[in-house]
């Protein structure tokens, strides 16, 4: 099948890959040149523009930052609604405002066009190991048209719902995340300033109730020092406010959410806004003044 994939940033440009690899014939466009010109490299072919992707594809993939970008390259001048044609299914793998899902959804209707909201979790490691948790909004039947490719770069695909499903659900489980890594940081910061190694902690506690997939991932690079990003926080403060706005919308009170995103502000204005989001451990270190690490 011939599939169209724009925006190949940290996630965008290990999952085309993942789909290259797995036989498809890829057609690929972002306006950073080198991520193309690797792809190309790989075996794909480069587009000219949205539209000009769309016109290629029966399927067209989107990984971009936020509501603004998707809506531009889907609406916008040249955008993909430009050149698609009756049947494309569009699946939107940002993770964006569940509204502006079904905005662009209802536009792309008018043109017989099909699209899913389908956002991922896993950040990098999981996105290049093809094992990303698939989060999908949209009708059964075109789900099921797209299911084995979404199978292609994740390990599970799930449809939750109608169109604007998928984000609600990836709301919700970045909640938990920033939940996680919140809690975990306290934790770390306290037992390091009682003197308990904090890595002797994770290994003692990652196989009771406290274990998480999260704190899996993140003990260890904490423990390190290392907040090269999988997942940038400046990208997670987007997340907890699509997810604080459509709590407002619908009469939904998150305070533990708005806690986190103002944890998460104070780092930005401390200019790490660009760190990994387990970075979130270096608020409390500097509250407590206790630097957490370990050999582990």
């Amino acid at each position: 099948m011939k599939i169209g994939f724009i925006g190949l940033g940290i996630m965008g440009k290990p999952m085309a890959k993942n789909l290259l690899k797995a036989g498809h014939e890829l057609v690929v466009y972002d306006i950073v040149a080198a991520p193309v010109e690797e792809l190309v490299k790989a075996g794909a072919k480069a587009g000219t523009s949205p539209k000009d992707v769309a016109g290629q594809c029966e399927v067209l993939i989107t990984m971009l930052p936020n509501s603004p970008e998707v809506k531009e390259v889907v609406l916008g001048k040249n955008g993909v609604i430009e050149g698609a044609k009756p049947g494309l299914i569009v699946v939107d793998m940002s993770s964006i405002a569940p509204l502006a899902s079904q905005e662009m959804a209802a536009e792309l209707a008018k043109k017989k066009v099909e699209m899913l909201d389908a956002p991922v979790s896993g950040g990098e490691p999981k996105a290049i190991d093809a094992t990303l948790a698939v989060m999908v909004g949209g009708k059964a039947e075109v789900f099921e048209k797209v299911k084995p490719i979404l199978l292609k770069m994740g390990a599970s695909a799930v449809l939750c719902g109608g169109i604007g499903s998928g984000n609600v659900t990836k709301l919700a489980n970045q909640i938990i995340v920033a939940l996680n890594i919140a809690a975990m940081s306290e934790a770390l910061v306290l037992a390091a300033k009682a003197g308990v190694d904090p890595g002797k902690v994770f290994d003692a506690i990652k196989g009771g109730l406290a274990g998480s997939a999260v704190l899996n991932a993140k003990a260890p690079m904490v423990c390190k020092g290392n907040f090269k990003p999988g997942f940038r926080m400046e990208l997670h403060i987007k997340d907890l406010q699509n997810a604080l706005d459509t709590a407002h919308a619908i009469g939904v009170p998150v305070p533990l959410t708005g806690t986190v995103m103002e944890i998460m502000q104070a780092l930005k204005v401390d200019g790490k806004q660009k760190d990994d989001h387990c970075g979130v451990i270096q608020f409390y270190e500097k509250l407590a003044g206790q630097v957490v690490r370990s050999d582990l």
